[in-house]
């Protein structure tokens, strides 16, 4: 069966083709378009009704090339992205534009060519990291690839992707839509992980399950590092059938007099086709950076199978970690001060290195208003990274004021002392002091319990001791600290009296703000309020409620039945049950008629989203702000 026949007669069948050679995309449109005067801040998409020309040009120069596939001038023509430009009205005929531009040009050339209907990230964030709900991005992804296919594309190129949800939904608007092969390409870091921390193993796995006919890498940094995620990938997805793409930038970039500029050459393009072809991949191109010369290069190198040796790159390490200690009062102390209501959500810290995914959460809770981000130290008693990491990553990354969850179980003096100063030296300055989790219920159930002090006798050496300049024996330790400390209070006792003493115990410790165990019901703080005030007068300390939203029945009947200390009301859990698959914003709601109910006792919220549910934190900030 010819070649002609192949594309021709059956649509240009693109895994049959795959299945008999290797193609060789086009490389780069958005640096050629600025290479011939379009500023980046202009749309690039638009071009395809505005400047027809310009674009036809760049087609063209990669056809002649010797490209065997080029991609349509739609990376940012979905609604989101073309929001921006007022565009959002045009998503149709400028993909239909962008294809019937690259049809025309690939007619002209006489040669046989697939044009890929370009898709490229919405420019949102989507569930769980931000407010777009994942059949939201289905719905932008549909109206975009709907108009590629109908147009006439020959297969769909999902690409530049950093976060699995997105490119799920993608794939499965693709799908749904059309009968097009399709390509789902992702990006990685320096590190060799995507923005959200997800490994090449696990990219590969994930957009292989969720249907993709081509499992793609662009982007990214050179060719040496892609052909290593390359390898990782087609070792994860062992099946002799799977087809993989490789599209990489020129290099990581780099500012000279003002200009972007790529390293990588046409030659060292050259030195690279084959080691892709030979590590597996279908389709070979070029990404940011990239031109025609890389493309002429690729093409003869395929064509001649040269052989030679192939160098590798090392990683750059990470920046190292710098921070200035503060001096003035917290923004959340001057806010409780202020008599304004303060939000905190609590984020627990990754089980490995990456923290892209509680970075991409603690933005979105920042962006929804947010004013402080608590996180958690070993919750559960389960092994995680260190808090003080994650509360410096945030502060520095994300802008966002953090509290450092502190418990003393497991930690003698020397320890509490050098993890204060530590912290201190991080930039952190407000922490939540508590006992801990018992080692028992947790990863380690063998670990030691040991401390020498309980969660007052902490709260005491800090306020009385550091915050005066010196440690617990009294030596100066060359300036005061400057903390803002918490302490932990249940509003729902079963022993009002105790826990009246325990705080009366921990407010002479000098205890600045409490947060409490979650609640559901809007007057149980005004119990333990009338309790303590009247032994101790006026409760002048912040309390800030512990909110835990919804996310099911099966949520909530745990809650209500197995944590002690939580009742949820029968009439929140009906309308949980009642909810079904809504149960969820039903719980949004929940949450949101309870800190209305509260704002007339508590100082503000502790909220603590379960199951990584930062996306109805963000509704309910926003909601109640």
């Amino acid at each position: 069966m010819s070649r002609y026949f192949i594309l021709k007669e059956k649509k240009m069948n693109l895994l049959e083709t795959l299945s008999q050679k290797t193609l060789v995309a086009d490389g780069a449109m958005g640096t050629m378009l600025h290479a011939r005067g379009i500023d980046f801040d202009k749309c690039f998409d638009e071009l395809n009704l505005t400047s027809p020309a310009a674009v036809a040009d760049i087609h063209r120069e990669y056809i002649e090339a010797g490209a065997e596939l080029i991609i349509t001038n739609t990376f940012g023509a979905n609604r989101y992205k073309l929001s921006r430009h007022g565009l959002e009205d045009d998503v149709t005929e400028i993909n239909r534009a962008g294809v019937e531009l690259a049809k025309r040009v690939v007619s002209a050339s006489f040669k046989d060519v697939l044009i890929a209907g370009d898709v490229g990230p919405l420019g949102v964030r989507i569930a769980p990291y931000g407010r777009v709900k994942l059949e939201e991005a289905r719905e932008a992804f549909a109206e975009q690839i709907k108009a590629l296919a109908e147009a006439g594309a020959d297969l769909i190129v999902i690409e530049t992707m950093s976060d699995l949800y997105e490119i799920q939904e993608a794939i499965k608007a693709a799908k749904e839509v059309c009968s097009l092969p399709v390509v789902a390409s992702v990006t990685f870091t320096r590190d060799d992980r995507t923005l959200l921390g997800d490994d090449p193993a696990k990219v590969a796995r994930r957009v292989a399950d969720a249907g993709a006919d081509v499992i793609g890498v662009n982007c990214s940094g050179g060719p040496s590092q892609l052909l290593r995620i390359l390898k990782q990938m087609r070792q994860a997805v062992p099946n002799r059938s799977a087809k993989f793409w490789v599209k990489p930038n020129a290099g990581w970039p780099e500012q000279v007099s003002g200009r972007i500029m790529y390293p990588a050459d046409a030659d060292y393009f050259g030195e690279y086709a084959l080691a892709f072809r030979e590590a597996g991949a279908n389709i070979v191109g070029g990404c940011c950076g990239t031109t025609p010369q890389h493309i002429t290069a690729m093409k003869k190198a395929l064509e001649a199978a040269p052989a030679g040796a192939i160098a590798d790159i090392s990683i750059l390490p990470e920046d190292e970690i710098t921070a200035e200690p503060a001096e003035k009062p917290t923004q959340f102390a001057q806010r409780l001060a202020d008599g304004k209501f303060s939000i905190c959500v609590e984020m627990n810290p990754p089980r490995g290195l990456s923290t892209h995914k509680l970075l991409a959460g603690a933005s979105l809770l920042q962006d929804s208003g947010a004013d402080v981000i608590n996180v958690a130290d070993s919750p559960m008693a389960r092994m995680r990274m260190s808090a003080w990491a994650v509360c410096e990553v945030v502060q520095r990354q994300i802008g966002v004021e953090t509290t450092l969850h502190f418990p003393t179980r497991g930690r003698n003096l020397l320890r509490v002392q050098g993890d204060l100063l530590a912290a201190h030296a991080l930039g952190i300055r407000n922490v939540f002091v508590v006992m801990g989790d018992p080692t028992s219920i947790g990863d380690y159930p063998e670990a030691t319990d040991n401390y020498d002090l309980v969660p007052s006798g902490l709260i005491k050496l800090i306020k009385q001791g550091f915050n005066m300049g010196v440690d617990h024996s009294g030596t100066s330790i060359g300036q005061p600290t400057n903390f803002f400390v918490g302490a932990a209070l249940n509003l729902c006792p079963q022993d009002m009296d105790t826990e009246v003493k325990n705080l009366r115990r921990k407010i002479n410790a000098g205890t600045d703000f409490f947060l409490t165990q979650p609640i559901y019901r809007s007057d149980d703080g005004l119990k333990l309020i009338e309790a303590y005030e009247a032994k101790h007068g006026k409760l002048e300390k912040p309390i800030l409620a512990g909110i835990l939203p919804l996310v099911s029945a099966k949520h909530a009947s745990f809650l209500h039945n197995e944590v002690p200390g939580i009742f949820i009301p029968d009439e929140a859990r009906r309308r949980i049950e009642d909810a079904g698959e809504n149960s969820a914003k039903v719980g949004v709601e929940l949450a949101v008629d309870l800190i209305q109910g509260i704002k007339t006792w508590a100082s503000g919220i502790y909220m603590m989203p379960q199951f990584h549910r930062y996306d109805m934190a963000s509704e309910i900030i926003v909601a109640v702000k």
